[in-house]
């Protein structure tokens, strides 16, 4: 990791340690090939051409950088968050009523491949159901719908 954005990290106000790290992990975690970097002096998540902003404020942290359309649902399942175009303010005790699922599903919508390939990339949870498929089978891929925008992704070993 870059020396900024650990020097950033370990700034983070100890109240919102532990969101800003549950939000790292759970990044770091559906990519762990993102790069992170600081941009606009918050860090930036980075996945092909896609980008995802974290910055911890004195409310909490504030989620940044996705279209209206690549939220996987989440603003509309949550609408007592303060949001914005492209912006979520989450408080840690907004936070602590959110699942792990929700917010992984916000950043793989965020980040992921678009159904027709040109940007971002797989999130590491369906790269490994791919692996898992058997040898010469075609398996589909449920439950994505919401989480990564594809509502069916068939796989088939080559």
């Amino acid at each position: 990791m870059d020396e900024e954005v650990r020097r950033y990290i370990d700034a983070v106000d100890p109240a919102y340690r532990p969101l800003f790290d549950r939000m790292h992990r759970l990044i770091m975690a559906a990519y762990p090939e993102a790069d992170v970097a600081l941009s606009y002096q918050i860090p930036a998540y980075k996945v092909g051409k896609r980008r995802l902003y974290v910055g911890a404020w004195q409310h909490g942290i504030s989620i940044y950088g996705w279209g209206q359309d690549r939220d996987g649902g989440f603003t509309e399942r949550h609408p007592e968050l303060r949001t914005s175009k492209g912006t979520i303010r989450l408080r840690p005790q907004d936070a602590a009523a959110i699942p792990d699922e929700e917010l992984s599903a916000l950043v793989g919508a965020a980040l992921r491949l678009l159904c027709g390939g040109e940007h971002g990339q797989q999130p590491a949870a369906v790269r490994a159901r791919r692996t898992a498929a058997q040898p010469g089978a075609a398996r589909a891929l449920g439950g994505l719908r919401g989480g990564f925008g594809c509502s069916r992704v068939t796989v088939a070993d080559e």
